[in-house]
């Protein structure tokens, strides 16, 4: 995919991020997982992190989202530091920035219909009761699943249809962001490809921006107009998708 036009104001702009966890013991150091890394992601484009277990790229995902010690940088949304950010200020933000996580299974609650799982946000935000019914409906038909999924639980679909209830979860509140964490690495081939088709499908006509968090460069290189190759903590490339995943220029990406 090319790159878009970077002129643009970044959506996202991570600089120097540091994120540490505390050591354990008698004068342990703190452990510190991410050692001062930037990327930026604009507006409508897809940015992936890739790495091998342990790179960091999780690590980054969850800090944009609040869910990780940042110890030194900062993050910004739209302009705005949201680094160390309140709860009250996080909760807004959910109309900004939302999140698909990995497991399809354990991210939906098996005790709610899917209806009831999409209107949950809906209704925390002030819609009415038709108003939260009538954008249900336009959230199963974007990420086209069928109307009466609605009055159906979790356990009565797929992995891959959860994880279209899942995405349809995150766009609920119209973010301008989603975090997609692994959101297709429990998925069998088949559903991995008709899932990142969808995700495709969605950013353009949505116009939403990922940060595509994954361990695998063939999902990557599908999805992905920019890559950062994490390793050990660090971003060891960063660059046009095509180039980095087609020719890569670091021995660690060449491997």
């Amino acid at each position: 995919m090319s790159v878009l036009q970077t002129t643009a104001t970044p959506l996202l702009d991570v600089r120097d991020l540091r994120v540490a966890y505390p050591g354990t013991g008698l004068r342990r150091r703190p452990h510190e997982i991410l050692h001062g890394v930037s990327i930026d992601v604009l507006p409508g484009e897809t940015v992936g992190l890739v790495g091998e277990s342990g790179s960091g790229k999780s690590t980054l995902g969850r800090a944009v989202l609040g869910l990780a010690p940042i110890t030194g940088g900062s993050v910004r949304l739209d302009g705005e530091e949201i680094a160390h950010a309140s709860r009250a200020r996080r909760r807004q933000l959910a109309s900004d920035l939302a999140v698909v996580f990995q497991d399809p299974y354990g991210s939906l609650s098996p005790a709610m219909t899917i209806g009831d799982t999409l209107t949950e946000p809906l209704r925390a935000r002030g819609a009415t009761a038709r108003d939260a019914q009538r954008k249900v409906q336009e959230l199963l038909d974007l990420v086209h699943l069928p109307a009466d999924a609605a009055h159906r639980l979790p356990r009565e679909f797929s992995g891959g249809q959860r994880q279209r209830v899942a995405i349809a979860r995150a766009l609920a509140l119209e973010p301008r962001l989603i975090v997609c964490d692994e959101p297709v690495s429990a998925l069998d081939l088949t559903t991995q490809a008709r899932i990142l088709d969808l995700l495709r499908e969605v950013q353009e006509r949505t116009g939403v921006a990922y940060l595509f968090v994954s361990h695998d460069l063939a999902v990557i290189r599908v999805l992905c107009h920019r890559v950062a190759v994490m390793r050990g903590g660090d971003i060891v490339e960063w660059g046009d998708g095509a180039e980095v995943t087609s020719t890569p220029t670091h021995p660690y990406t060449q491997r």
